[in-house]
């Protein structure tokens, strides 16, 4: 019996070649791209799971404000103080250590190389963390300044296949040479924490002073808890030991503690690789869900369509004997083996298009992760879900035929199942126009993220990186300048893309202990011009004010001067054109006068919204910007890195665009962008063809009344639209149900946006607009093959 059963499952498979490739086609995109969205979303679940002690770690956030001030900050960012002082002062704390990840540049003979990812680490990094050791001494690797761990990559570039340990690296900038003390497994992809060295954090050479304060806060602390329980314990003593702490000292501080295994996807600040936020794990989830459902509604669509034909196959068998059990799952098996089909051809399509996938969400994503016992596991539960949701009904539908009505022809298929497909057709619509808008409203969101006016200007401009030390920063500008392509060079710390250090700032009329929480920037003259900021009062800072503030006579004789931004001016009570000339104080050390104030600009990601900011006069930074015409650029870059090779030879020359730094702003976006275009684009494709199908038997079921009409003289035009009005108006009701839901979620999706776009209703009309275009275009195709076809055929057989 079961032999036979699957030799029918195979010959109807074959006979109905066309429904049988709809629906393997439609199973096979739809699971394909549900493994993949699978295996993502598992690598984004599984971040730090290899920690052993990852539910007992929690990092720390730092909060701060100044008396008399409403504004406070906040960040993953702390002082060398707080590590020392949570673990003497609280119980809870078993251990804690202080990170500072920064790039260095490494000399091996007359090579130089610059690494981004070198971490100073505290002793203590090893008890807490599971990175494997595979070479050294776990307790003493970073006991003393200038040691260095290295991963097993980094290991074998600078030394191939000798053995590290004892050996020396030299970096630029420092006199001393870091020793290899070990040898640590590569950093899991999967993981906050990302380091090729791993240096002892005494090499810094922390002062005293620095170790005493909670201002110079620098660096990440991440402290083990006695248990999972002390976080609730420790957070609610942290307030009031902190109000102690800092009594007298006219500021608030205190600290926030998060679960290490929650930062990746629920903090709201960046470990050492950027978060993903868990409502895009829930999205694509939620995306991988509804291409499922939309290539099931094609499966029950065309079993319940081609009911009539099999009708009389079901009265044979149930005369022969069958019952309505032995059918019911002769056909539930039919789903089974066209749903098992589907999963290896999704299983070898995932695999091959892996190496794709991971290029889109930017992270390596193993073969053998597709094939892991989890992701299985999702592929043999889609197997039973889809065979039993997907073919349930179908199989219910066709084993209740009854044989004497069949057999005597009197079974009619137009009323059978007409309405369901008619309910899951306007679902399939839904998801279609829900995804359009959604995705549409996506796309506008980031494009006005790429092209927004940030009152800045960042085309054109190259981003050298350069030492604090350097002081022949003249000599540097006027041998760029040599190059007509070359129009400024300004020296400041952070670029105006992300400007995050933080200061206070006060006026001689506040009273003597309030401040105010500021951002500042250390600029020189060519700043403004090199960017385009627009003042809105005042004048820009002149070469005097660069030599002023570098004073002759040591710190006290530093007389500085300032560039507000229109927040600052109003934070200090100050309309633009009252703070020109203004006396204030950028923390107490920084006495001087407001030259200008410039219009508000962006200078954090558009998720923020424009705070106070202080540009000040500095002969210091780390940064070069050059501005460039654009006009012969390759020529204009050839000619700087000539004259750097000259002017810095221990140096690499390794600028970047600015503009491209303000991409890396939105990497997470941008990618989830692409995502939800290449997801979209596939459910809207699977829509279509189970539609494709079901017009295909719908003409089918027609051609003798198509051959009529045209015998009557029917226009082929007035064919085609009997065709396809049904489902023009499906499209319709489908339209007006999915508007509601796509405007509701992607309002919740902008809020997280400070600045963001106004939903137009043009992008709903023309997701409308669109959805029948496809629908049209999809059913015309056959509609117009049968429209053209030979009436005498059709009608031959009458």
């Amino acid at each position: 019996m079961i032999r036979m059963y699957i030799k029918t499952m195979f010959r109807n498979l074959w006979k109905n070649k066309t429904f049988s490739f709809i629906n393997i086609m439609g199973l096979s995109v739809g699971l394909t791209s549900c493994l993949l969205i699978a295996v993502y979303i598992k690598q984004q679940l599984d971040f730090d799971a290899f920690q052993e002690k990852g539910n007992r770690i929690a990092r720390v956030l730092m909060e701060y404000s100044f008396e008399g001030s409403t504004v406070s900050n906040k960040g993953n960012y702390t002082s060398v103080r707080v590590p020392l002082v949570l673990k003497n002062n609280f119980p809870e704390v078993e251990d804690a250590v202080i990170l500072a990840q920064t790039k260095r540049i490494v000399q091996t003979g007359a090579n130089l190389i610059t690494e981004n990812r070198f971490m100073y680490a505290g002793t203590s990094f090893f008890k807490m963390f599971s990175f494997k050791m595979l070479k050294g001494d776990a307790g003493t690797a970073l006991a003393a300044p200038f040691q260095v761990l290295l991963t097993a990559s980094t290991a074998k570039k600078y030394f191939g296949h000798t053995d590290p340990v004892g050996k020396t690296l030299r970096l630029t900038g420092d006199s001393n040479l870091y020793r290899v003390t070990g040898v640590v497994a590569d950093c899991p992809a999967a993981s906050q924490i990302q380091f090729d060295f791993l240096a002892s954090f005494s090499s810094l050479g922390i002062s005293k002073e620095h170790e005493e304060s909670y201002w110079d806060a620098n660096y990440t602390t991440y402290v083990l808890l006695r248990n999972r329980e002390a976080l609730t314990t420790l957070q609610a003593k942290l307030p009031a030991f902190m109000k102690e702490e800092m009594e007298g000292k006219h500021a608030t501080v205190n600290f926030d503690l998060e679960p290490f295994r929650k930062v990746h996807l629920y903090s709201g600040y960046d470990a050492f690789l950027p978060n993903v936020p868990i409502r895009y794990i829930y999205i694509l989830a939620g995306v991988a869900a509804l291409i499922l459902v939309i290539a099931c509604f094609t499966y029950i669509n065309l079993s319940t369509a081609r009911s009539a034909e099999r009708a009389k196959e079901v009265g044979i068998r149930k005369v022969a004997g069958a019952n309505k059990g032995q059918l019911f799952w002769q056909f539930i098996g039919e789903s089974a083996l066209l749903c098992f089909i589907a999963v290896f051809v999704g299983m070898a399509a995932g695999a091959l298009l892996l190496p794709a996938f991971s290029r889109l969400i930017g992270q390596p994503v193993a073969v053998a992760s597709l094939f892991s016992l989890p992701i299985l596991g999702v592929a043999a539960g889609i197997i039973l879900l889809v065979s039993f949701t997907a073919g349930c009904y179908p199989a219910l539908v066709l084993s209740a035929f009854q044989p004497v009505k069949v057999l005597k022809g009197a079974f009619k298929h137009a009323g059978q199942g007409q309405r369901l497909r008619r309910a899951l057709i306007i679902f399939q619509f839904i998801i279609s126009v829900f995804l359009i808008v959604s995705t549409c409203i996506i796309q506008q969101q980031l494009y006005y993220i790429r092209h927004k006016k940030l009152g800045y200007d960042r085309e054109h401009i190259v981003k050298l990186p350069i030492p604090f030390t350097v002081e022949n920063t003249d000599l540097i500008k006027s041998e760029f300048k040599q190059d007509a392509g070359v129009l400024q060079v300004a020296r400041t710390n952070n670029t105006p893309v992300n400007m995050v250090s933080g200061y206070n700032m006060r006026t001689p009329d506040m009273p003597e202990n309030a401040q105010i929480a500021v951002t500042a920037n250390p600029i020189d003259n060519e700043v403004l011009p090199a960017i385009g900021l627009q003042l809105a009062a005042g004048a820009n800072l002149t070469e005097q004010d660069i030599i002023d503030a570098n004073g002759n006579g040591g710190a006290n004789e530093r007389l500085y001067h300032f560039i507000l931004n229109e927040s600052a001016a109003r934070q200090l009570g100050w309309t633009p054109q009252e703070a020109i000339g203004k006396k204030m104080f950028l923390d107490e050390s920084r006495p001087g006068y407001v030259r200008g104030v410039v219009k508000d600009f962006n200078f954090q990601s558009l998720q923020h919204s424009i705070k106070p900011i202080v540009l000040f006069s500095s002969t210091y930074g780390g940064t070069l910007l050059i501005k460039i015409s654009g006009a012969h650029m390759p020529q204009t870059i050839a000619f700087l890195q000539s004259k750097w090779k000259q002017l810095m030879p221990d140096r690499p020359f390794e600028y970047r665009f600015l503009d491209d730094e303000y991409n890396d702003l939105y990497e997470n976006e941008l990618r989830f962008g692409k995502l939800m275009n290449v997801f979209a684009a596939i459910a809207i494709f699977l829509a279509c063809a189970g539609l494709f199908g079901l017009s295909v038997y719908t003409a089918q079921q027609r051609i003798k009344e198509i051959g009529v009409r045209k015998v009557l003289g029917a226009a082929t035009g007035s064919i085609i639209f009997l065709l396809s009005r049904d489902f023009i108006k499906l499209a319709l009701i489908a339209s007006m149900i999915a508007f509601p839901f796509a405007w509701w979620f992607m309002r919740s999706w902008l809020q997280h946006y400070e600045y963001r776009i106004a939903m137009s209703g043009w992008v709903f009309a023309a997701a409308a607009l669109a959805t029948l275009l496809i629908a049209l275009v999809t059913v015309s195709v056959q509609a117009t093959r049968a429209a053209l076809s030979n009436p005498v055929k059709a009608l031959r057989s009458e």
